[in-house]
C-alpha cells in the first residue's frame, strides 16, 4: 500500500467520530461478519491509530476518506480487519475436546474411514496454538493406535498478520506451560540461547499444519476434501445470529458424513437447521 502524502503528526486530541465509526462498522461487518456495537467505538478508535502513523494520514477523518472516498480501501482491508481482530489463543484450551477427540472422536475415525490420511481444519487458528495443539494430540494417538495413519491440519484465520506467526511457530515460553511434559519434549524445541525466553514448534509437527488466509463470510470454503474433524471455536459468538448460520451450515459442508465439528463451550447451535447431531458438550457429528 501507498498513500501518497507526507507524513504528519496525528492530533492527540483527534477522535474517531460517530459518522466515521458507522461507515467502518458496516464495512466490517459486511466484509467480516464481525458486529461492532459502539460500546466497541473507543476500541476501535484505540487499534486504529497505528493505521494512522503508517499510512501518514493526519486524522480519523483523513483516513476514512481515502478509505471510501478515494479508493484506498481495496489497499487497506487486510491491514484494516487485522486491526478490528481478536486473537485469543491458548494451548490446550478448552481441554475437555482434546480428551474428547482422544477418547472417542479419534478411535470412530479410524474405525469407519479407511482413509490413510486423516484430514483436520482449525478454521479461526489465531496464532497457531489450536492447530499445534490438534497436531500433537493426533501424531500421538496414531501413533499408538493407528501407525499406518497419517494426518494433516489446514489451519486458516481472516488475520494476515496472525498467520504469518503461526507459521513461525515461535512461542513465549509461558504460552506452553499447558502442554503435557512428554509431548513437549516430543514436539517442542528449547531456544539454543538460553536467556531467551522462547521455544519452536518441532519441524516434524510444522510440516504437518499448512496455513493460509480463509473469510468465513466467503460463499463457499476452498478447503479441498471433506474434513474428518473441524474446529471453530470461539469465532461464532462475533457473529449475529444470520452469520452464525451461515458458517455453521458452510462447515457443514466440508465435513464428511461421521465427522467431528467442534464449537466453542460457550457457543450453540440450538435453533439451527444443521445436518448434525450432538455427541457431547459442544461437539457434533455430521449425520
Amino acid at each position: 500500500m501507498c498513500v501518497n502524502m507526507a507524513v504528519k503528526t496525528q492530533p492527540l486530541d483527534d477522535r474517531l467520530s460517530k459518522r466515521n465509526f458507522d461507515v467502518l462498522a458496516r464495512y466490517i461487518y459486511n466484509y467480516s461478519g464481525i458486529k461492532m456495537p459502539h460500546t466497541k467505538l473507543t476500541m476501535l478508535e484505540g487499534r486504529l491509530r497505528r493505521r494512522l502513523r503508517v499510512t501518514g494520514l493526519p486524522t480519523f477523518d483523513s483516513y476514512c476518506d481515502y478509505l471510501f472516498k478515494h479508493g484506498g480501501i481495496e489497499a487497506e482491508a487486510i491491514f484494516l480487519i487485522d486491526a478490528v481482530t481478536t486473537n485469543k489463543t491458548d494451548f490446550f484450551r478448552e481441554p475437555k475436546h482434546f480428551d474428547y477427540m482422544v477418547r472417542t472422536a479419534l478411535p470412530d475415525i479410524v474405525k469407519t474411514f479407511g482413509d490413510r490420511r486423516l484430514r483436520t481444519w482449525s478454521s479461526a487458528c489465531s496464532t497457531g496454538a489450536e492447530p499445534y495443539t490438534m497436531g500433537m494430540v493426533l501424531a500421538d494417538f496414531l501413533a499408538a493406535n493407528a501407525p499406518e495413519r497419517d494426518f494433516f491440519i489446514l489451519a486458516t484465520d481472516l488475520s494476515t498478520d496472525v498467520l504469518q506467526k503461526a507459521q513461525r511457530g515461535i512461542y513465549q515460553s509461558d504460552l506452553l506451560q499447558p502442554v503435557p511434559t512428554e509431548m513437549m519434549r516430543k514436539y517442542v524445541m528449547q531456544a539454543s540461547d538460553g536467556r531467551r525466553q522462547e521455544m519452536r514448534i518441532a519441524p516434524k509437527l510444522r510440516s504437518r499444519v499448512g496455513f493460509a488466509r480463509l473469510n468465513l463470510m466467503d460463499d463457499a470454503y476452498p478447503v479441498g476434501d471433506p474434513m474428518h474433524i473441524i474446529f471453530c471455536r470461539n469465532v461464532l459468538i462475533y457473529f449475529d445470529k444470520p452469520t452464525q448460520q451461515h458458517v455453521l451450515t458452510r462447515l457443514c459442508n466440508c465435513l464428511v458424513p461421521g465427522g467431528y465439528l467442534f464449537i466453542g463451550h460457550s457457543e450453540t447451535v440450538t435453533g439451527f437447521d444443521l445436518p448434525v447431531k450432538q455427541v457431547a458438550n459442544t461437539v457434533f457429528k455430521r449425520i
